[in-house]
């Protein structure tokens, strides 16, 4: 069971527009707790659910708080977002580091968010210190303007690739693959098709060339069934080898036939 996303917290935000828009990107990577403390225009704001894009879910379930002390007392581990130095001495970690810490406390069953300050002044000093760290994104000194809904973006995709530290499922859906067993099978049939055939010329280089092939053929991955139909094609390929063979032998045969008949003469 995943554990409990973290709350995100805007605290005195001041744009209907951002809050909406840090709903979209909460939504797109699976948070949904959004808290707001002491909006400048109040709660709700029609203006926020076109910005929003569908996400009403989340604006829907906004809590809104007095006070940032008020928004995080119920939270155990809270990250302060800031690109400010201040005077207190708390941890600074990316959002990757603290997104690790944020996961391995909340699957302890601990409650843990990210407070955000205003787009004009951020977080004051006295709210960072109702954390347990700051999050400072790394980004480039010479431009530090990043907007309120970017810099959630940020950390909720860095909290989602702790959930799923994996491809969406439509890109791994397939089969696993083969058993040692069934591979070890598929490389022996060719290796005996292929020494029949004459390919591992000369002898003394059977095992290297073995080894280059079964390490290409690891590579692919195959699933049973794709073990299953490669070793088809092994077994019609030597069939259609024979055939030739056969073919080969009766020609030769025809060609003598006539001298044969020949002779008897």
């Amino acid at each position: 069971m995943n554990p409990i996303p973290p709350v995100i917290i805007l605290d005195r935000s001041q744009m209907a527009e951002n809050i909406g828009a840090v709903a979209r990107v909460m939504a797109n990577f699976g948070l949904d707790r959004l808290r707001l403390v002491s909006p400048r225009d109040g709660w709700p704001q029609d203006r926020a659910w076109p910005l929003a894009s569908g996400a009403d879910w989340v604006l829907d379930g906004v809590q809104v708080f007095d006070s940032a002390a008020a928004a995080v007392a119920d939270l155990t581990t809270v990250y302060a977002a800031t690109a400010r130095p201040r005077e207190t001495r708390q941890p600074v970690r990316t959002p990757r580091e603290a997104s690790r810490v944020l996961y391995d406390d909340a699957s302890s069953g601990l409650g843990v968010g990210l407070l955000f300050g205003s787009e004009r002044a951020g977080l004051e000093t006295s709210d960072i210190a109702l954390c347990q760290g700051i999050v400072t994104i790394p980004i480039d000194p010479r431009h530090q303007s990043l907007n309120l809904a970017q810099a959630v973006a940020i950390t909720a995709y860095e909290w989602r690739t702790l959930i799923l530290d994996a491809p969406p499922p439509n890109f791994r859906d397939a089969e696993p693959p083969a058993s040692g067993e069934l591979q070890l099978g598929m490389y022996e049939h060719l290796e005996r098709e292929l020494d029949a055939a004459g390919f591992f010329h000369p002898p003394e280089k059977f095992r290297s060339m073995s080894q280059n092939l079964r390490v290409m053929l690891g590579r692919s991955r195959f699933t049973a069934q794709e073990v299953a139909t490669f070793r088809g094609v092994i077994t019609a390929l030597s069939k259609g080898r024979g055939r030739v063979l056969e073919r080969l032998a009766r020609e030769k045969a025809d060609k003598r036939e006539p001298s044969a008949k020949a002779s008897d003469a």
